[in-house]
């Protein structure tokens, strides 16, 4: 059987907020010894004789009582080697028992606190396992599991540098197992800025003579696994402050684990929060807000770095509003903090009438082509937006990242919550997806110093960091002397990370490098403000136990507030936050590969939502395909003049263009409502603003109301020519055979009948547009009053035959005369009546015709007018009915055709004025009225007095009795007697 090499355990004291008295097994697990520095294979060495036990050089106890004890107590731990099997090792602990070699683990009072039996269970836990080569793991694919530097206040840190494979070939059936070697799959070297943020944070707190004084802070570095399976291995291993897991214990007399600093992925803060709170240690997150960790409740003991994105909506809200885009597409992480970010976001975007052409939850990479992404990625190749949202985790947006190799997706503008979220997976391509993209970030303060400590530092100056050398072997082919790996080749002169630029950005200060310092700075200053008040208070107890447990720190976390060295207020009181400055950076990226964040504006949260936005649009670089600012919209906007009506079915941000109707206008885009002109004003062609419309009437200076008034005129003076001639012959037969007295009254009011015409041309007035229908009704009822009278004249005289009838009675008392001034009587009164009730006044038409004003008489009250028009229509009815009954008597002295005729015109004239006059418009109107006017009286005065002027002064021989017998004659020879008798009447 193969000898066993038995060393004692170095340093190893129990964990004290547990007050467990249980005893433990070699921190060493596995055959290896902590020294602070790595892993080391124990030394043969030649024992020495202490007491009745046999120690080995080099070793030191656990106890700091030097007595010996029984075989029955252990004091020493026992591990086996590699090689050996499960009845080797059960041969071996059997006659290392009956040798007595055994001491039992001590309570601070030196009882002994674990059984064999108990040490035997966890030593059989320990797995047969191969050694590492040191050499191996650093330079090459094996990894330690953490890196290590030794202080007086450990900080475990934790941070996402690599994804390595999880899938084990023997299934572990404990944490307290050793796992298989660690091998890198995927670096991500741009998070690599986080550890760099971190070693120059405690290097500067280290060298700060004000800030803990006499303590030095010293840290474990464990890299973040995604899974769940090696999470609480490596947050056991911190507490523990060695490479092995020990649940309880730490294997270091002077370990002091005050504060886990994490961050990046909530998830993991969450699953390590629950084994930290069982310890009361608090933990410091400096990755990306997540409202599900400030739940005190579920995470008491944990304190996040980053400020709340609360107003993060109202800045993207407020970029979409400045560039016009309002038909988006949104992408979210399928969690709880990518659904209250939708949720918050909705209502934003419904309150400015911006709608979602599509909304997608992400679910987090699971295998490199499950279905659900190639559907969501399908999806965006086909979508109308431009724009698309993305926010959420980094796990579930890697999604979009990877998959651009294999999807096009250039030609979208994508706005993210924070690029340095994505960045650490990108894929150097040409012709990104993520070109031309914006990124929201809190607005942050170079830290001083830190751009020169990036210039300056190489892996010499960090022996213990395995993972600057490699980063360094990986881009400059070099390792310098004292570097984890050695000298490996030549290394330029003035190599350093300032040279990465063009392969990945280390010299732009991220935002989780800016939380990660301030993180720091809270433990430490948090630290300090304790170890103050102990000193203050200066109790025996505190004098023993100078470091602070964990627990105590929280009371002074939850109010801390302090000024960093950039100046700016750090407060873990969300609450006394001042308000957030969000920077709007534009992401470039480069055919080499080299993406950088330029800044293109800020938003203030404080400020309103249309004001608060800053941007440079000259300076910002667009998506490929283009040119100039894109736009998303569902719908092109509707211009001025138009306005929008909502497609059914759709979001509002779907509409049609509608012209805007009759007087009104839009001299906005994208309006719903048009805006009615004022009654003074008309829209323009486009129907974008309002005119002021031209004031305009029947005017003497235009042609048509000169030709009306020339024709009025011409019309009036040939009826007062007319006149004169029947004046000159009054004593010829035909005019004595008319009846010459009712033809001077015809002429007369035919004349002022013309004459009225002319108030309804020019300018209207109050006086005029009173007169225009008085004159009017008055003057028409007087001219077709007397061609009644005429008429009845004609019908008496050729029916009084015999002498004592009553018909030759009337006709000798002159009783159709009469007639005249009863109808003439009636008129007036209606008129008196219109003119009491509801004269006719001065009014503006602007409806009529577009872009102009008429100044019209209004007639006051229609039911009046029609009264007076149909008064006037009743009277030259009768005319013509009874003109028309005395058409066919004898034709000697009859002039009841002629009668006939001209009533029977006016009534056409003014049965056809009435819809011509209704369908008019403006000046139109006016003329109608006018040439109605005109028409009618040039019919009455045509028909009945152009023939007896033709006679009188054309043919004088007719206009005798004997030339009027002999024409009745040759008509009618049987008439002649009565047309004797008839002249003789008249």
């Amino acid at each position: 059987m193969p000898a066993l090499h038995m060393y004692t355990a170095r340093g190893c004291s129990q964990i004290q907020p547990t007050k467990s008295h249980q005893c433990h097994a070699c921190c060493d697990a596995g055959g290896y010894v902590s020294t602070g520095q790595g892993w080391e294979e124990p030394q043969k060495a030649e024992p020495t004789t202490r007491g009745k036990e046999e120690t080995f050089p080099g070793r030191q106890w656990t106890d700091n009582k030097s007595k010996l004890l029984d075989s029955q107590q252990l004091r020493a731990a026992v591990v086996p080697r590699a090689s050996m099997n499960h009845d080797e090792i059960m041969a071996g602990v059997e006659k290392l028992r009956n040798k007595h070699v055994f001491a039992k683990c001590f309570h601070q009072d030196g009882e002994p606190e674990m059984s064999f039996s108990l040490f035997l269970f966890f030593l059989l836990l320990q797995p047969l396992h191969t050694s590492w080569n040191d050499g191996y793991f650093v330079c090459h694919d094996d990894l330690k599991p953490n890196i290590q530097k030794e202080g007086d206040l450990v900080l475990g840190t934790f941070f996402f540098l690599y994804v390595t494979n999880m899938v084990s070939p023997v299934v572990r059936q404990s944490f307290l197992v050793k796992s298989e070697p660690i091998r890198p799959l995927l670096w991500h070297w741009k998070n690599y800025q986080h550890v760099l943020a971190f070693y120059f944070t405690v290097e500067e707190i280290n060298r700060d003579p004000h800030l803990l004084p006499n303590l030095t802070l010293g840290f474990q570095l464990y890299n973040i696994f995604p899974g769940e399976r090696r999470t609480l291995e490596d947050t056991l291993m911190w507490l523990s402050g060695g490479d092995a897991v020990l649940p309880n214990y730490q294997c270091k007399t002077k370990y002091s684990p005050v504060a886990a600093i994490a961050g990046t992925s909530p998830a993991f803060s969450a699953e390590i929060e629950t084994l930290l709170e069982l310890y009361r240690t608090p933990q410091v997150t400096y990755g990306p807000f997540d409202p599900m960790l400030s739940d005190k409740d579920q995470f008491p003991s944990l304190y996040q770095m980053a400020p709340e994105d609360s107003s993060l909506v109202h800045a993207m809200v407020s970029l979409l509003l400045h560039f016009g885009w309002t038909w988006v597409a949104i992408l979210i992480s399928d969690d709880l903090k990518g659904e209250r970010f939708l949720q918050h976001l909705n209502v934003e975007m419904v309150k400015n009438d911006i709608c979602v052409a599509l909304t997608e939850k992400l679910p987090a990479l699971k295998t490199m082509y499950q279905p659900s992404v190639n559907t969501v990625l399908n999806r965006l190749s086909l979508l109308s937006a431009n724009v698309l949202i993305l926010y959420g985790e980094a796990g579930s947006l890697f999604i979009v990242e990877h998959m651009s190799d294999y999807f096009i997706t250039t030609g979208k503008v994508w706005i993210m919550a924070d690029k340095w979220h994505i960045t650490a997976f990108e894929i150097f391509q040409m012709l990104h997806s993520f070109h031309g993209s914006f990124s929201f970030s809190q607005q942050k303060r170079e830290i001083p110093g830190f751009q020169h400590f990036l210039k300056t530092i190489d892996p010499s100056q960090y022996p213990e960091d395995f993972y600057f050398s490699k980063l360094w072997i990986l881009y400059f082919n070099c390792s310098p002397a004292g570097s984890a790996c050695g000298k490996i080749g030549e290394c330029e002169p003035h190599t350093s990370l300032e040279s990465l630029t063009g392969l990945i950005d280390m010299m732009t200060l991220s935002d989780f490098s800016y939380f990660l310092y301030n993180a720091v700075y809270a433990v430490a200053h948090v630290l300090h403000e304790m170890l103050v008040e102990r000193i203050a208070q200066g109790s025996p107890e505190d004098a023993e136990q100078p470091i602070p447990p964990p627990w105590q720190l929280h009371p002074l976390l939850k109010k801390l507030q302090f000024t960093n060295s950039a100046g700016q207020l750090i407060s873990l009181d969300k609450n006394g936050n001042p308000g957030v400055v969000y920077d709007i950076q534009n992401a470039v990226n480069f055919p080499s590969g080299l993406g950088l964040l330029v800044k293109v504006g800020e938003f203030a949260s404080g400020s309103p939502l249309h004001q608060g936005l800053v941007i440079n649009e000259e300076i910002i670089e667009w998506p490929i395909g283009f040119t100039q600012t894109p736009r998303s919209v569902c719908s092109q906007s509707c211009g001025p003049g138009f306005r929008r009506i909502p497609q059914e079915g759709r979001p509002v941000c779907c509409f049609t263009c509608v012209l805007c109707p009759g007087g009104h206008i839009s001299n906005k885009t994208d309006t719903e409502q048009c805006t009615q002109c004022p009654l003074n004003e008309f829209p323009n062609t486009e129907r974008s603003r309002c005119l002021p419309k031209v004031v305009s009437f029947l005017a003497y200076e235009e042609p048509l109301g000169t030709a009306l008034a020339c024709a009025a005129l011409g019309f009036s003076l040939l009826s007062a020519g007319v006149l004169g001639v029947f004046v000159k012959h009054r004593d010829s037969a035909i005019v004595k055979a008319n009846n010459r007295a009712l033809s001077y009254v015809l002429l007369v009011s035919l004349a002022f009948c013309f004459l009225c015409s002319l108030l309804f041309i020019g300018r209207p007035n109050m006086a005029t547009c009173i007169l225009q229908q008085i004159t009017f009704g008055v003057g028409f009822t007087v001219a077709v009053s007397t061609v009644l009278a005429k008429t009845v004249t004609v019908v008496l005289a050729f029916k009084a035959t015999g002498p004592g009838r009553r018909m030759r009675q009337l006709l000798v008392s002159g009783a159709p005369n009469f007639i005249i001034p009863i109808s003439s009587l009636i008129q007036v009164m209606l008129c008196a009546i219109w003119l009491g009730t509801s004269p006719p006044f001065i009014d503006t038409d602007a409806h009529s015709e577009h872009g102009h004003i008429f100044i019209v008489c209004n007639k006051g009250s229609v039911t009046a007018f029609y009264c007076v028009l149909g008064y006037l229509g009743s009277l030259a009815l009768g005319s013509f009915t009874v003109a028309f009954l005395a058409r066919n008597l004898p034709d000697t002295f009859n002039e009841a055709k002629f009668l006939t005729f001209s009533t029977l015109l006016f009534c056409s004239v003014w049965v056809t004025f009435l819809p011509v006059y209704h369908s008019s418009k403006g000046k139109a109107m006016v003329a109608v009225e006018v040439f109605s006017i005109l028409a009618s009286s040039a019919g009455l005065l045509g028909c009945i007095f152009a023939p007896k002027c033709y006679i009188i002064l054309i043919r004088p021989d007719k206009n005798s009795l004997k030339g009027l017998k002999d024409r009745s004659s040759r008509i009618n020879p049987h008439s002649e007697g009565l047309s004797h008798k008839s002249s003789s009447r008249f």
